[in-house]
């Protein structure tokens, strides 16, 4: 091998840039990626990971330590949920914080980049320049703007470090410690990401070039043995988790796959060149896979090896940057297909590294100091326009889908996900027309079926909604949110006891859901099984302790059984949660006012609440007014209870609520008399 490692040039640059340098990349990287500090939560994934998890939201918890080392989201990366619980402990659920560590994590590993590829090679500007094309490139987005991927840039990080602890141990004499921190930092990197799994083949790499190690080659594999092992438990545990979202053969034929694993190596490099067109989801090609298009893909990949084993005495960094590229891209290439996308940018953020010292130490040779000094000034520059303007459609979920939408076809996935955003930023026509796309696109799009039901729900159209609740159980009919919110639209409809029989299925399927108990137990209520509604209110409260609706529904219950200090107290911690519910202040106002229980009345309190609650309906609710009422006469203020029941009586005429303008008279008389209105113990 006679490729040179150092340079008299680079052994000239001295100690004191690499500080500058260092502080340089970090300068450009927050330049790109610190808009993101203003940026919101998307509602792809980041729900899952963080602001809907509520395992993660609750911060670090000696429970949520252990959830993390189980499986979740088809994925076993314990140290990124760690790491998610730590930003919840910190910074709230607010998404500026998840953000800065983002970037915080990826600028890290920027650094830690340079500062390995210089120690391994010498070549200082070059190393430099590795590490700001891949702070700044365009393809880097999606791993650093998206919260959900903080698996990528924590996993980033400790690829990196290992890689650096490697190259100590690989320099110096043999050292158990020296190996064992390579081997935890492996342990770490895997923890947080399983892609992680070839590092100990770009370690045999780094062996070949730039260290340049003398050892035999079986010496050098019997000194990965333990890594491999590690990545074989890693491939394992990945194996399991991702039970359920690995596709079949029969979905993504064994040709399909290698068809679009070939093409997919192209397009990576293509996107490197020219990143244009870039999207969050890319859908499979499914039947668009073209002949010609997998055989050129084919012959031009099989032309790059040829050239770099051809070259690879000459230029050994071309076949170590090369080997680094498809090796490390082996694990997400689609061979194994898992999710439906054909390809992601996150894909790229440590495989495209070889690829950029391949290049760079290829076009170093070819190019003086001065032209090499333009070039790369000038795609640095060309890299953190693009990128900053790629990073902007990340700011918010309808951004971030409707460019997806521009930038490809037939995107069923991408028109799901404008349709969520629009949903919850109340666009609800938007976002049916958008869920209607989805489904000509994909018709067994069950996901799609579902929240076109709740579109439809949301607008009152309740047997709309039925039917597309029952068309996306026909897809999958063990499909529990189908299956509870179909429940739920046949309870709003009336329909109590069908509405039941589902909500039973609902929890067959889905045990842990504090929504389904709830819902369950509130037509339990309805149909005036009380007993049993306050069993299941209870159970919602189990597995989520902060739950207003559950304290609310579950203080009618008891107030219906005639607990009135159970009721009062379920009503105070619903109202901890909801300060500005009317429904809530009303009724817990009720009971300080005409409770039965003589010893848990407050007219003062009662009358503070009734009023807040009148004062956030507009003044217009008669049912609110017969509560003030009530409250005033209790606390002896007879006068302004009677103005205030004689206008509640007005309203409830006017409204045609006859019944209760009967009772509201009735009502009015005790008042006139001076006398205030108590229930009757049950």
């Amino acid at each position: 091998m006679s490729a040179s490692i150092t340079t008299p040039s680079t052994a000239k640059a001295g100690r004191w840039p690499v500080p500058a340098v260092c502080v340089g990349l970090a300068a450009i990287t927050f330049a790109v990626f610190g808009q993101t500090w203003h940026y919101e939560f998307i509602t792809f994934d980041d729900g899952d990971y963080v602001y809907a998890n509520p395992m993660v939201a609750r911060g670090l918890t000696l429970k949520g330590i252990v959830w993390a080392f189980s499986f979740h989201a088809h994925n076993w990366h314990p140290l990124a949920w760690l790491s998610h619980m730590l930003d919840c402990q910190i910074y709230g659920l607010q998404p500026g914080g998840p953000h800065l560590t983002n970037v915080l994590l990826h600028t890290a590993t920027v650094i830690v980049l340079f500062l390995v590829l210089r120690e391994m090679t010498g070549a200082f500007w070059r190393s430099a320049f590795v590490a700001a094309v891949f702070a700044i490139h365009p393809l880097r987005v999606e791993s650093v703007a998206w919260v959900a991927e903080r698996k990528d840039v924590l996993s980033g990080l400790f690829f990196m470090l290992t890689i650096g602890a490697y190259v100590r141990y690989a320099r110096r004499l043999w050292s158990w410690g020296r190996y064992g921190l390579v081997l935890f930092l492996f342990t770490l990197g895997l923890m947080s990401k399983p892609m992680l799994v070839t590092l100990p083949l770009v370690l045999l790499l780094l062996d070949y070039w730039p260290l340049q190690r003398a050892e035999s080659a079986g010496k050098l594999v019997m000194e990965k043995l333990p890594l491999l092992a590690l990545s074989a438990a890693g491939c394992v545990a990945t194996f399991f988790a991702q039970t359920g979202a690995i596709q079949t053969t029969e979905a993504y034929s064994v040709p399909m796959r290698l068809g679009n694993a070939l093409i997919t190596c192209m397009v990576y490099l293509k996107q490197m060149v020219y990143p244009a067109g870039l999207a969050l989801f890319y859908p499979y090609p499914r039947d668009f896979l073209s002949l010609g298009v997998v055989a050129l893909a084919g012959v031009l990949l099989a032309g790059f090896s040829a050239v770099v084993v051809w070259q690879r005495r000459k230029q050994p960094w071309i076949l170590f940057g090369w080997l680094w590229y498809l090796v490390t891209l082996l694990p997400v290439v689609g061979i194994i297909q898992v999710g439906t996308q054909s390809h992601a940018d996150r894909y790229t953020y440590l495989p495209q590294i070889g690829i950029y010292v391949a290049v760079t130490w290829l076009v170093a040779g070819w190019v003086g100091k001065r032209l090499a000094a333009g070039l790369m000034t000038g795609i640095i520059a060309v890299l953190m326009f693009c990128a900053g303007k790629q990073a902007a459609y990340w700011q918010n979920s309808e951004t971030l889908w409707a460019r997806s939408l521009a930038c490809t076809t037939h995107n069923a996935t991408a028109c799901y996900g404008l349709g969520n955003a629009l949903y919850q930023k109340g666009s609800t026509d938007a976002a049916i027309a958008q869920y209607q796309e989805a489904l000509r696109i994909k018709p067994d799009y069950k996901e799609a079926e579902n929240n076109l039901g709740m579109a439809f729900l949301k607008k009152g159209r309740v047997d709309d909604a039925i039917a597309h609740y029952q068309l996306a159980l026909q897809i999958d009919v063990n499909y529990a949110l189908a299956r509870f919110n179909l429940a739920t639209a046949l309870f709003q409809k009336g329909e109590i006891d069908e509405a039941i029989v589902h909500f039973q299925k609902a929890l067959q399927l889905e045990t842990g859901s504090a929504e389904v108990y709830n819902n369950f137990g509130t037509a339990l209520l309805q149909k005036g099984a009380v007993d049993e509604a306050i069993v299941q209110f209870q159970k919602a409260l189990q597995i989520k302790s902060a739950y207003a609706t559950a304290h609310y529904n579950l203080g009618n219950a008891f107030f219906q059984k005639g607990r009135t200090a159970e009721a009062i107290r379920q009503y105070q911690q619903a109202l901890q949660l909801t300060p500005a519910d009317p429904d809530v202040q009303n009724n817990l106002a009720w009971l300080l006012a005409a409770g039965a229980e003589p010893s848990l009345r407050n007219g003062s309190q009662a009358v503070e609440l009734a009023r807040k609650a009148n004062e956030i309906s507009g003044g217009k609710n008669p049912f609110i007014l017969h509560t003030l009422a009530a409250a005033l006469a209790e606390a002896g203020r007879f006068s302004d209870a009677t103005s205030t029941a004689q206008k509640a009586i007005e309203l409830a005429r006017a409204a045609g609520q006859q019944d209760l303008a009967e009772q509201l008279n009735g009502e009015l008389q005790r008042y006139k008399a001076g006398l205030p209105l108590h229930d009757a113990k049950q």
